[in-house]
């Protein structure tokens, strides 16, 4: 097929910012991807070069100033009259939150609710609806960075794959978008993988068992799933920074994890990898002892080792569309083996099952299965990777539910999740879980939970604590924003318990036993 140039005008009006509010509004009004793939495309018709970062942005459900300094409060009670016509430009918007995010020092927080009060007056009450909602991370429409990567391959004519290869290696979609409008094709071909700035990680998909994933894979690298944080580390000399698996610089928290690398010989290196805390014996610690590396306190007591599973640059060699088997060669090459994630090269599913035994044994979560020919697909979750881990399940009561919005809205989807005291009988929080859903599921709760509500506040309905829920869980770690101490990692329904009533719900005692 032939792939036409790019589409965009020189010359182009600036946009109106009525005219993004309108586009979200119909994005979230239907489930047709095609039809949110249309509605966003044809926002990049004719339109100024300047707008096309912001516009991406916004409609991606952040602003490109991302976090600009004020909060939920502030927001939420900012009241003021609306414009009777739309006149906001959306270069109007983007300079008052430059103003705001560059807003610093004492008396700050005045001056960036003037900023912010002086652009709100000047729209209508759908723009002002919208802005709040932005500021707030309340704009999601489901997955609209995927479908606003279509968007933009669409509107500027050139193939998806070709704008999803450009998005993973420079993770601004806003860039990559002005690029394809304007450059097409030869344009996104120059977007490559650039030591020190980080690219997306690749992900797995789920394999029931061993044996399942050696017969999906055939030859494959069987390696230890560790459960610790994952991280990207670039070297260029004696310059290194490392980036979690969202691609925040946490160079300056992990200092002995630089000294160790700078070891390595060779000068320009991109490594994927985890890093973790250890007992004594070699055994992990708890997860959460790992995370705290990664708060805003200092933790620099807490000592952390990482362990490394690939390669994608090596002395100036992108590495990313070899074979795993050429990449682990590399990283046999280049990384101390104590610094390696232990693995084995087969296609037998009971030496597998052997290995997550293992594994599980040592403390760490599971296995992954890798294809040996696989390429590492950097920001997607590939068929050629699957991971292994045993899964924890407790019975819960829903305490409370929220309202859905984008694809979920006019549904409760969001559960607040309780076990049972048996000392009082109450139900203590342990978290929240909107994931697992079926769109029946959200149909049938949302029902269901409107027959028990008690009461509500804002956008959170409560309910009576009847309902029992079996909820799938990777982990519990510690919490202090719950009043058990704990909370569930990566939570998800497994279905409602229809025959149970919240009497034989598990207990706060049993989650906190798998914690301890």
């Amino acid at each position: 097929m032939e792939v036409l140039g790019p589409r965009h005008q020189n010359g182009a009006m600036p946009v109106l910012f009525e005219k993004v509010v309108a586009a979200s509004d119909r994005v979230s009004s239907t489930r047709k991807r095609s039809e949110k793939v249309a509605v966003l495309a044809g926002l990049f018709d004719n339109m100024d070069e300047s707008d096309v970062p912001t516009i991406v942005a916004i409609l991606s459900g952040e602003p490109r100033q991302g976090k600009i300094g004020i909060g939920y409060q502030t927001i939420a009670g900012l009241e003021l009259p609306p414009a009777a016509q739309a006149t906001v430009t959306v270069s109007d918007i983007d300079r008052a939150l430059d103003q705001i995010a560059r807003t610093t020092g004492e008396g700050s927080q005045g001056h960036r609710l003037e900023i912010l009060s002086g652009i709100l007056i000047e729209c209508t009450a759908d723009e002002q609806s919208f802005i709040k909602r932005l500021l707030v991370g309340g704009v999601r429409q489901g997955a609209l960075e995927g479908i606003m990567t279509e968007a933009v391959a669409k509107a500027a004519g050139v193939p998806i794959a070709a704008v999803r290869r450009a998005a993973m290696m420079r993770p601004d979609l806003g860039h990559v978008a002005a690029v394809a409008l304007n450059q097409g094709s030869s344009g996104l071909s120059e977007i490559g993988l650039e030591v020190l700035q980080p690219i997306q990680p690749m992900l797995a998909k789920t394999a029931a068992s061993p044996v399942d994933a050696i017969e999906q894979s055939g030859l494959s690298s069987v390696e230890w799933k560790l459960d610790g944080v994952r991280i990207q580390v670039h070297r260029s000399g004696r310059t290194v920074r490392i980036f979690t698996r969202n691609l925040n610089d946490v160079t300056q928290r992990l200092a002995e994890v630089v000294a160790m690398v700078l070891e390595f010989d060779t000068d320009h290196l991109v490594l994927d990898g985890e890093v973790m805390t250890l007992m004594t014996d070699g055994q992990p610690r708890p997860f959460a002892e790992t995370m705290s590396r990664f708060g805003t306190e200092d933790h620099s007591d807490v000592g952390v080792v990482p362990f490394f599973f690939d390669v994608l640059h090596e002395a100036g060699h992108d590495l990313i569309d070899r074979p795993l088997s050429e990449r682990q060669a590399v990283v046999d090459h280049v990384v101390p083996e104590r610094f390696r994630v232990p693995r084995l090269v087969t296609d037998d599913g009971d030496r597998a099952v052997r290995m997550l035994d293992e594994a599980r044994a040592a403390g760490h979560e599971g296995i992954m299965v890798k294809r040996i020919d696989s390429l590492y697909e950097a920001g997607r979750r590939g068929a050629t990777w699957l991971k292994v881990k045993p899964a924890h399940t407790l019975d819960l009561v829903v305490l409370a539910v929220e309202w859905g919005s984008g694809r979920r809205a006019g549904w409760l989807s969001n559960v607040h999740l309780g076990a049972r005291d048996p000392a009082t009988g109450q139900f203590i929080m342990l978290g929240k879980t909107f994931k697992g859903m079926t769109d029946s599921m959200l149909e049938w709760q949302t029902k269901r939970f409107l027959e028990l509500e008690t009461h509500r506040e804002g956008h959170i309905v409560h309910i009576r604590p009847e309902q029992v829920v079996e909820i799938a869980f990777d982990g519990v770690q510690a919490s202090s924003r719950y009043p058990g101490g704990m909370t569930l990692r990566f939570a998800r329904v497994k279905g409602y318990r229809y025959d149970k009533g919240p009497e034989e719900a598990d207990t706060i005692d049993a989650v906190r036993a798998i914690f301890e």
